[in-house]
């Protein structure tokens, strides 16, 4: 494995509420000199990205977030609001509440009405596991899937606790269709980088591979 095959799966985040322009605008030209898969901003910075740096990268951005207990018209209208700015990828946090109360068909249906506004763009449901039981965390891949989202996402990464090698290897055993998985929470070394590629992870949202991997050799072996 070399250091662009974890690169192209990186979504290359900052979303702090501090986050400054110039510190966008560092983690974009970063993300187009290392060939990340996308940025991973708050909503509040992507017309300014789209209008700066064009179609150079994709761009990525939350909804719903960090909790996602807002209403579900609430949500379908951020992500209309944000692909109308510009966005290419929307990551949109389920209603904890709602699958605690067993409340399937409901996120389902929430995450379905988000999927249709996204149409082909690409829709990552972050289902937040350090909140789950194992029976909800495979509940919610059945969810996910029938609602036609693109990905399942571990965590928001302002949860309790981030992505789990287990929980990405129980989405990938579970999902039977072409949903993908994003680990994202925590991944902070080089050696989890790998492990998560290893375990299944299509796409991995981290602050901090660039900084990691960017002094490599193109053709060494990590």
């Amino acid at each position: 494995m070399k250091k662009q095959d974890i690169l192209s799966r990186v979504d290359h985040t900052l979303l702090k509420p501090t986050a400054t322009w110039e510190e966008i605008k560092k983690l974009c030209d970063e993300a187009v000199k290392y060939k990340t898969a996308s940025v991973c901003v708050p909503q509040t910075y992507v017309k300014q990205i789209r209008e700066y740096y064009g179609d150079a990268l994709k761009i990525c951005t939350v909804i719903g977030f960090p909790l996602g207990y807002n209403s579900g018209p609430s949500k379908v209208n951020e992500a209309m609001y944000s692909i109308a700015e510009g966005a290419d990828e929307i990551d949109m946090v389920i209603n904890v509440i709602d699958v605690k109360n067993g409340n399937y068909n409901k996120v389902e249906k929430e995450i379905a009405a988000i999927k249709a506004v996204c149409g082909k763009k690409i829709l990552k449901v972050i289902v937040e596991t350090c909140y789950l039981t194992e029976l909800e965390k495979m509940k919610m891949c059945n969810v996910v899937q029938n609602a036609g989202a693109d990905y399942i996402k571990t965590s928001t990464g302002f949860g309790t606790d981030g992505a789990k090698i287990a929980d990405v290897k129980l989405f990938k055993s579970r999902l039977k269709s072409a949903v993908k998985v994003k680990a994202a929470g925590g991944i902070s070394t080089i050696e989890d980088l790998k492990a998560f590629v290893e375990a299944g992870s299509d796409r991995i949202g981290t602050s901090r591979a660039v900084g990691l991997l960017k002094d490599l050799p193109d053709d060494k072996e990590i």
